[in-house]
């Protein structure tokens, strides 16, 4: 799991750089497979329940599941989510990241910033013993506090053998609440946070969620591994 982490780690990090006002979303696509399989990976969203692609790839009110297109050009002053996993001798990896092309709005920013720092508390919750609702209510109280909504109907889960595992993991919760965790676990953790109302749309194409509103969404995820005294971030970079 540490590998396939890594491999996804690797190319989005990758990614990022690649991020420009007229590159199309089937570039960073095309790009993201050819990396995860020179890496020694294998892409794990591609054919998945049907998705077509190797990365999902979701642009401004596009919270999730964006499909990569030749027709859709990143613009300058978008926020771009990035979302992708990868496969390793039978286990799983996966991880997102929001970028900015170019020069982006204030609020984009501070939308971008609050939900990364969003994940950075769920994560400082994760130890053994504690219970995941202190995960999910660490994403929801820091969202609030900003005035951010948190997106109810995608959510974390656990990851290992197969993409989606149980349990699933809610961005919002009451803590001390739900199952305890124990060392050895692995999750998928991934708040989606939108400047507006967090009601969902799913578009016509059957996977891409869009604000109802028609708001801006980010999206962070990290793969950990839950030990005694705090969590290993598997999804990290060398």
């Amino acid at each position: 799991m540490r590998k396939a982490s890594r491999v996804v780690a690797e190319v989005l990090l990758q990614l990022k750089s690649r991020v420009k006002p007229g590159v199309s979303t089937e570039a960073l696509d095309e790009f993201a497979e050819r990396r995860v399989r020179e890496m020694g990976a294998v892409p794990a969203f591609l054919g998945y329940r049907g998705y077509p692609a190797t990365l999902c790839v979701s642009i401004n009110e596009e919270i999730v599941h964006g499909i990569p297109s030749p027709g859709r050009v990143i613009r300058e002053g978008d926020i771009v989510s990035l979302d992708m996993g990868a496969v390793c001798d039978g286990f799983y990896g996966d991880a997102a990241v929001t970028v900015a092309a170019g020069e982006i709005s204030g609020q984009a920013r501070r939308l971008m910033d609050v939900t990364s720092r969003s994940l950075e508390l769920a994560l400082s919750e994760v130890k053994a013993g504690a219970r995941l609702g202190d995960v999910s209510h660490a994403v929801e109280k820091y969202a609030l506090e900003n005035g951010m909504s948190v997106v109810r109907e995608f959510t974390g889960h656990g990851i290992g053998r197969h993409l989606h595992e149980e349990p699933s993991i809610p961005n919002f919760g009451r803590a001390g609440s739900g199952p305890v965790l124990k060392a050895g676990m692995t999750l998928a953790i991934e708040p989606m946070l939108c400047l507006g109302k967090a009601d969902v749309v799913i578009k016509n194409d059957g996977w891409t969620a869009v604000s109802a509103d028609g708001s801006l969404a980010a999206h962070y995820e990290h793969t950990v591994a839950v030990t005694e005294d705090g969590c290993d971030i598997l999804s990290l970079a060398d």
